[in-house]
């Protein structure tokens, strides 16, 4: 990741929240498609989701003119699931956040909108997903290199995890040899930020508009994937390529349409080779994920071929301190360009970084579940941690807490200037 962006005075919150024109579009093509599976002899529909409200917390006060130490809101994720006596299905999942003080976080989104059809190539499988969805590829905790397919929804949380919806044809084939997908990946879409109001931000906001792409590349660019996995006993191992517009923009300065300094987003057309692998022997998961990329723009503005990965260890005890499963994590992430690395998970590059994750599970009958985790720079005073607990209040509430806490971050840091944006955040969340 980078740096981020700016409030658009100029654009009301209730702009922020519609959805673009591609994604209307997807939308229409996804349902257009569904509504022959749903004249087909539905055999089973299902409307659920859930309603998450939730407060965040800054101690310290912001840097930066117009942030707040508090803010709350809600979001909403409806769920539409039908299938018809075949077994084909179509799924709806749109996605809505509104936040009281950052209209860069106030968005909707559609993470799923996709008709999904199977059946049988000789003695393999095949499916066949169109419209919008989410995917994920790798193993490991602390960042997931090998993940290229869906953007980051960055507002949502700094860890990186929330994906925003990827339209996308996705093809799979599997059996006894394992399984290969090919996705064709048409709109690119460019990364959220915070807005001026928001935290864990850059001194100059990004300007959400214009995006700069790579001169071949425009946001109608067809990206191109594939993927083959297979289990070899107690290996799971995963190959990787994707060649398009890179899902992490380089932040340039620049002046926006009103004059003022703001950050640019541009995304090169890179190419990625990716492997990601996990051994399981006995209570060891032995993980690793790497890479190499080119057509990257590196942190000084000269585009750099370079190899990235992160290894690690998961050990696992079982039923400990009177029941509770307890998982220790330790993952070592690297990046040949050393000081020219990009950020990848704010606020840190995770050029040469150490991560060390414990996650206890209670086995209560309320899924309590607590994970602790910091991550050290190692060649930098840069640390930070993060502390979340969860649990099931009844069967249809459920409480988080969440604290993101940046311990020590260097002044060569590009997120120095992102220092006193540690934060509390409590949800809780209605399912429907």
């Amino acid at each position: 990741m980078q740096s981020q962006p700016p409030d658009s005075g100029c654009r009301s919150t209730m702009f922020n929240i519609l959805p673009g024109p591609r994604i209307l579009l997807m939308l229409l093509v996804s349902i257009g498609v569904a509504c022959p599976l749903a004249q087909a002899q539905v055999e089973f529909f299902d409307l659920a989701g859930d309603l998450t409200l939730e407060t965040r917390h800054s101690p310290e006060s912001g840097l930066y003119p117009g942030q707040t130490s508090s803010a709350s809101g809600f979001s909403l994720t409806p769920r539409l699931y039908f299938e018809n006596a075949q077994g084909w299905s179509f799924n709806l999942t749109p996605f809505l956040r509104i936040d009281h003080v950052d209209s860069e976080r106030t968005h909707m989104d559609l993470r799923q909108a996709y008709f999904l059809m199977f059946g049988d190539i000789g003695d393999d499988q095949w499916e066949l997903r169109l419209g919008i969805d989410q995917v994920f590829w790798g193993v490991t905790e602390s960042q997931h290199l090998v993940d290229i397919i869906n953007q980051v929804d960055l507002v949502e949380n700094p860890s990186a995890e929330q994906k925003l919806g990827q339209t996308m044809v996705h093809f799979t084939r599997f059996g006894n040899w394992g399984t290969a997908e090919l996705f064709v990946l048409p709109f690119h879409r460019p990364r959220t930020f915070p807005g001026a109001g928001g935290r864990l931000r850059l001194a100059l906001p990004v300007d959400p508009d214009p995006i700069s792409r790579a001169a071949s590349n425009d946001e109608r660019h067809i990206d191109l994937a594939a993927r083959y996995s297979h289990s070899f006993g107690p290996l799971d191992l995963g190959l990787s390529v994707f060649d398009g517009t890179s899902r992490e923009p380089v932040l340039f300065p620049e002046l926006d349409a009103i004059g003022s300094p703001a950050l640019l987003q541009h995304y090169d057309d890179i190419r990625q080779y990716g492997l990601d692998a996990q051994l399981t022997t006995g209570a060891w998961l032995l993980k690793l994920e790497a890479i190499h990329r080119s057509g990257e723009t590196n942190l000084v503005g000269e585009q750099e071929d370079y190899a990235a990965a992160v290894m690690g260890f998961e050990y696992q005890f079982q039923s400990v301190f009177g029941g509770t499963d307890l998982s220790l994590v330790s993952e070592w992430n690297i990046d040949a360009r050393g000081d020219r690395a990009l950020p990848r998970r704010n606020p840190l590059t995770l050029q040469n970084d150490l991560a060390v994750l414990t996650r206890f599970g209670f086995n209560d009958v309320s899924g309590s579940e607590l994970t602790i985790g910091v991550i050290r720079d190692m060649e930098r005073d840069s640390q930070l941690a993060a502390v979340e607990f969860s649990r099931r209040l009844t069967d249809r509430w459920s409480i988080s807490l969440e604290w993101y806490g940046l311990l020590e971050i260097d002044p060569d840091e590009i997120f120095y200037q992102a220092r006193r944006d540690s934060f509390f955040e409590l949800s809780l969340s209605l399912f429907l």
